[in-house]
């Protein structure tokens, strides 16, 4: 493990400085939203907004990183994004708050390609597991670190923004001392969507099905726990029992999905995270624990959906395409997370909080629906041509962070691919 780490371990000690800092942003800002008195709405649109930008990201990406190289790109994202951090609380309005989270998107996808992009050229068939799973590992604790972060001051305050400003400002400096080598250039990719669709219908589908949930879930959840009665550290930990519910639940799916019809799987994720949001809709602050426990379970249905509809789709792709395959799929996943908080806060605005997860379980219901009825319109790939979900996650180009829901990885000809 620690021969295969070793490469790369700068650039994950800054991503685990990079991901804290996050985390705390991400939850500050739906909190402090709130207590500025915007209206729900305005705090999707902080959403919509962070993931638009998020795509854009997704396109200039290849052409910055060509142009300047990886540090560079890195130091310069971190800059920006650290400048954003500290003008939110300098330009508390909605209208600037938007056009900042649409600019921390950007400098995040970017961010994302850099270290992805880093990761798997420092990495070897027999080293890609060990060090994927310690990206993992590092998403998944430090965001939930970052959440917890936001108990240390009044969010009503210049402090915890100033704590996220440094925390994103110190994650430069592992990769910008770093004697290793850079890797070489990233390579643009084009994203044909139809031919994305053709195949795996639902992998295409969910993608975006499941962006409107989970990008929801990061805008609009601390809009949902505080106006269920809970304060600020009731928040934060609503928000790391669901993100670390979702890590548990990524294994086991993966494996129980492998050697049978992902989609049987999928429709049951969906089914769990259906029952999940309904209980959800009915708790509310007297009921703190209950609250905590069924957000994780709610997230360990959730979050692994991605994960599954990546590994269907790499089981009809051919190995040259996971490329092609893999940014289509997260732009599709960027695109319904930058719907779904528009959606989610307009339910949320006539329902009131319980809006927000009956709207999950609506998505989630049309999700496992469509699977069972694609299960009738053609049958599984054969289990001898599955690529087994951790593999299909390592076969990936680009491994998107959990902070996004999960991770991904992703051909053949459309007279045989209508899954």
């Amino acid at each position: 493990m620690r021969e295969a780490l070793a490469p790369v371990a700068a650039l994950l000690a800054s991503v685990a400085v990079l991901l804290t800092g996050n985390g705390l942003l991400g939850t500050l800002l739906p909190i402090r939203a709130e207590m500025e008195m915007f209206s729900t709405f305005s705090i999707g649109m902080l959403g919509s907004a962070y993931y638009a930008g998020f795509g854009l990201g997704c396109f200039i990406s290849a052409r910055i990183i060509r142009h300047v190289g990886h540090i560079r790109t890195y130091t310069a994202m971190t800059a920006i994004v650290t400048a954003a951090t500290l003008l939110y609380s300098l330009a508390v309005g909605p209208a600037a708050w938007w056009a900042l989270r649409a600019i921390s998107g950007v400098c995040f996808a970017i961010l994302y390609v850099v270290i992805e992009s880093w990761l798997n050229e420092r990495s070897s068939n027999d080293t890609r597991g060990a060090v994927l799973s310690a990206y993992l590992v590092i998403n998944l604790t430090v965001i939930t670190v970052g959440q917890m972060l936001v108990t240390l001051a009044d969010p009503r305050g210049f402090a915890l923004f100033s704590i996220a400003a440094i925390v994103l400002c110190l994650a430069a400096v592992p990769v910008a001392m770093s004697t290793a080598m850079a890797p070489a250039p990233v390579e643009s990719v084009a994203v044909r969507l139809g031919s994305l669709y053709r195949i795996s219908p639902v992998g295409f589908v969910s993608c975006f099905g499941i962006g409107l949930a989970n990008g929801s879930f990061w805008a609009l959840a601390p809009v949902f726990a505080g106006q269920n009665g809970l304060v600020v550290t009731g928040i934060a930990l609503f928000m790391s029992a669901t993100v670390l519910g979702g890590a548990v639940g990524q294994w086991p799916l993966g494996r129980l999905s492998d050697g049978r019809d992902r989609r049987r799987v999928m429709a049951a994720a969906c089914a769990g995270g259906i029952l999940a949001a309904v209980a959800l809709v009915m708790l509310n602050a007297e009921h703190r624990l209950a609250m905590l426990a069924v957000g994780a379970v709610w997230g360990a249905f959730a979050f692994p959906l991605y994960s599954l509809a990546v590994a269907l789709t790499n089981d009809h792709a051919a190995p040259n395409e996971f490329v092609e395959v893999s940014g289509g799929l997260l732009l599709t996943h960027a695109a319904g997370a930058a719907v779904g908080p528009l959606v989610a806060s307009t339910a949320m605005g006539f329902a009131g909080p319980p809006a927000l997860y009956a709207f999950t379980a609506t998505v989630h219901a049309a999700l496992g629906a469509y699977a069972l009825w694609r299960i009738r319109q053609r049958a599984p790939a054969p289990v001898a041509e599955q690529v087994p979900f951790l593999e299909s996650l390592e076969a990936s180009k680009t491994v998107s962070p959990v902070f996004d829901g999960q991770i991904q990885a992703e051909h053949i000809s459309g007279e045989d691919a209508a899954a």
